[in-house]
């Protein structure tokens, strides 16, 4: 099946024992190669999380395939060959509201009067869409605060990308959940912080929040929405891993992401309680460990997926974050804004941060894991500042 086009590369895919292969052929097939290798490594060795005769679903983070999507994150990869920058991922937050008071929220500190409304919100994903995105993420505070959701997920061209949602669970029911489903969410990404009851609701700040968070994941399950279990992997909880996957395996839950605690927010101060590279590498070892097995949910550990031996970092280079009141950053983790949608294109600001000095060049693993960039950066922000900080355009 052909699933690129152009005159300089063509990309086909076929199945083998029920794993998609990639191959390329035209005049810049030899410099695609490194790329495509690097897919298929993935596609071969790592169980997709659902597949049958026709469609291959390989994680709640990629479209379908075959598909119109699909095409158009093969087109993204290729673009990204050409050296030609694009959004493969956009998210965006719709509320500062939440109901936990998590220790080591990223959003804590942030501003955002007034709050994006939802024509400004289907705006943005709409310019997105333009750019090339093919995933889009509603973030918050907690989405399900927001009443409008499912309107605006139901306007999110599907022909275009996939929609997701991240969550703590909170309030949902039954009937939201299959509403969510019939507006065309794909997956939500449920975020939990311990598999120990107690521990989860003091992380959370909040008595009930495991809870929430387990009823959460059973509408979805029920209402056939793609289920991951959203996981941030610190020093204080990394002996979990067993844990956290069994959980995820018991409700029924397609995937396990792991993310790292990254020093922003709450844990702005807490610059030496993040993971080392011997626990990046104790991530990868793990997922490829349960993802040799034929059963359970995949495990993704994004530490692994974008550090050097995959596809570096994401941020400002293939990612692309919203935040509530309009500030758009390289990563939801990143503290730098390079403009805001409520004053000028979406295409502007992303061309803007792709001529920044930090952006202009690859980045084996995540910035905000750098000594100099947060020095250089992030250690400007004072005491008190909200975040984020808007950089001067002029910055290149």
């Amino acid at each position: 099946m052909r699933v690129y086009d152009k005159s300089v590369i063509k990309v086909n895919a076929s199945t083998e024992n029920g794993r998609v292969v990639l191959d390329t052929e035209g005049p810049l097939a030899p410099v695609a190669k490194p790329i495509i290798k690097r897919i298929n490594k993935i596609f071969l060795e790592e169980k997709p999380i659902y597949s049958d005769e026709e469609n291959i679903i390989f994680s709640t983070w990629a479209p379908p395939m075959p598909g119109d999507i699909f095409k158009r994150m093969i087109s993204a990869q290729v673009a990204s060959i050409l050296k030609k920058r694009v959004p493969d991922q956009f998210s965006i937050g719709i509320t500062t509201h939440c109901p936990y008071d998590c220790i080591h929220c990223g959003a804590a500190g942030t501003v955002a009067d007034p709050i994006l409304t939802a024509d400004e919100i289907n705006s943005a994903i709409d310019q997105s869409l333009d750019l090339g995105s093919y995933y889009i993420a509603f973030d918050g505070g907690e989405t399900l605060l927001r009443k409008d959701l499912e309107q605006m997920i139901a306007k999110v061209d599907k022909s275009r990308a996939i929609v997701s949602c991240f969550t703590s669970g909170f309030s949902l029911d039954e009937k939201r959940a299959v509403d969510l489903k019939k507006a065309g969410l794909f997956s939500a990404h449920l975020s939990l912080d311990s598999p120990d009851e107690t521990e989860h609701d003091r992380v959370r700040g909040r008595e009930g929040a495991f809870q929430n968070t387990v009823n959460g994941i059973r509408h979805f399950v029920d209402a056939g929405v793609l289920a991951d279990l959203f996981v941030v992997i610190s020093p204080h909880n990394i002996d979990d891993l067993d844990g956290f996957y069994n959980f995820a395996a018991d409700m029924g839950m397609q995937e396990m992401s792991i993310y790292e605690i990254i020093a922003v927010g709450r844990w702005l101060e807490h610059e030496d309680e993040v993971i080392s590279s011997k626990d990046v590498d104790r991530l990868g070892k793990f997922q490829k460990s349960m993802n040799s097995k034929e059963d359970g949910p995949r495990v993704t550990s994004f530490p692994n997926f974008m550090g050097p031996d995959e596809f570096g970092c994401f941020a400002g280079r293939r990612w692309m974050h919203t935040t509530a009141g309009g500030d758009v950053l390289p990563c939801a983790y990143t503290p730098l804004s390079f403009g805001n949608i409520r004053e000028e294109s979406l295409a502007a600001i992303w061309e803007r941060m792709g001529k920044h000095e930090a952006y202009n060049c690859s980045a084996d693993y995540c910035m905000m894991r750098n000594p100099e960039f947060r020095s250089k950066y992030v250690h400007t922000i004072s005491e008190g500042t909200q975040l984020p900080v808007r950089l001067d355009k002029s910055m290149h």
